[in-house]
């Protein structure tokens, strides 16, 4: 057999293996739902979100995605979680490593088929656009706060191609404040699994839809996302906008990013 041959052959079994795990991936996301039609009104917070970790840990077993989490030893991620952004598969690693509530542009409710299961999960969403809508999210998060939960946030607002860490918004980081607790930064990577170098295959910006980048991140090859983050630490008398400056240092370091500019 030629090499062009070989190459082909090996093409071919790549878009099977893709297109099974892409039906392994759906049929696993409808179960989720199952789940959470049947089981969420009847158990309490802490029980869903062990659902949720486990869910996610299966589903990024499914699309080949290992999962590596470090942090300070002894310290476990508290209050207010703030997370750099840069795909769909942000949430089921971020959840699989830590399980949280979710803060999330109400656009997620539209996605096709994992849209559902992110609201149905507990995610808060917001209204991007509208600054009353932010006040009100900002008085759920700090209830949810003050009763010990998690709750996570993408302050860059937006999914970007991770060459520099966006301007981080300051708005919701007045829940951590309101409800007196401490923040945990927390720094997330995709790397190819293979050349020990970021993989670009999950990244989810532009026009792409989100059917493109599932198949995409599928076909990229095995892939190895890290989560990184430093001890919760408290406000210590920062306005929100010196808090989120002092965030974005920390999660850049964490995710191995380039920090915004302020100049």
């Amino acid at each position: 057999m030629s090499l062009s041959s070989a190459a082909r052959v090996s093409r071919g079994k790549g878009r099977i293996a893709s297109v099974w795990a892409m039906g392994r991936a759906l049929a696993h996301v409808l179960r989720g739902l199952r789940t959470i039609r049947r089981e969420f009104d009847r158990i309490d917070w802490h029980a869903r979100q062990a659902h949720v970790q486990r869910w996610s840990n299966e589903l990024l077993a499914i699309l080949g995605v290992r999962l590596a989490v470090k942090g300070p030893e002894g310290s476990t991620p508290q209050g207010l979680v703030v997370i750099n952004h840069l795909s769909w598969l942000d949430i089921l690693v971020i959840n699989g490593a830590l399980p949280v509530r979710f803060v999330s542009k109400s656009d997620v409710k539209r996605w096709p088929i994992l849209g559902p299961l992110i609201v149905g999960s507990g995610t808060l969403l917001i209204e991007r656009a509208s600054r009353r809508d932010a006040m009100r999210v900002v008085h759920q998060m700090s209830a949810h706060l003050a009763e010990g939960h998690r709750v996570a946030i993408f302050p860059e607002g937006t999914t970007h191609d991770g060459t520099v860490l966006l301007p981080f918004h300051a708005n919701l980081i007045q829940s951590a404040i309101s409800a007196q607790v401490p923040i945990t930064p927390v720094g997330l990577s995709f790397w190819d699994a293979e050349q020990s170098q970021k993989s670009a295959a999950p990244l989810y910006i532009g026009d792409m839809t989100l059917v493109a980048s599932i198949w995409r991140t599928l076909r990229g090859g095995p892939v190895h996302a890290q989560v990184v983050w430093e001890a919760p630490h408290e406000c210590a008398g920062r306005t929100r906008r010196e808090w989120a400056r002092d965030l974005e240092q920390q999660v850049a370091r964490l995710s191995h990013t380039p920090a915004p500019s302020r100049d």
